[in-house]
């Protein structure tokens, strides 16, 4: 290869960084989990009290919102269905599954829309689909 010859520039996102992000939600893995966003990342759950749902910035703040969540629903599953990637950008679809503590069962369809930035994530943008 020429010494003046451009390397391939590393991709933001790939399928393999997909699947080990959805392996730490698999596994209920919280550091993991935090591990994959940006000092910088963002969090936006479905729900919350604005049009975006709620937003959760910063690694710590990422942390207070999946460490009550696994606590409160212990058998919490994501079995995902589709993903696609498109340069920075990701989607993954997924099915899941909860009871909480109270007894409630949970059953929703979502997906992710994700932004990545050297392989973390600056953006990972949750929508569902509830019974209601």
């Amino acid at each position: 290869m020429d010494g003046n010859a451009a390397r391939p520039i590393a991709p933001d996102v790939t399928f393999e960084r997909l699947h080990e992000i959805a392996d730490a939600f698999a596994r209920r893995d919280v550091d993991g989990i935090v591990g994959f966003f940006a000092e910088d990342g963002e969090f936006r759950n479905a729900k919350g009290p604005h049009h975006w749902g709620q937003s959760f910035k910063g690694k710590a703040a990422i942390r207070s919102y999946f460490e009550p969540l696994f606590a409160n629903a212990g058998d919490v599953k994501w079995q995902h269905t589709a993903e696609f990637i498109c340069g920075d950008r990701a989607v993954t679809e997924w099915h899941r599954t909860a009871t909480l503590r109270s007894g409630e069962r949970q059953e929703w369809l979502g997906c992710d829309l994700y932004t990545f930035r050297h392989g973390l994530i600056v953006m990972k943008d949750t929508y569902i689909k509830v019974v209601a």
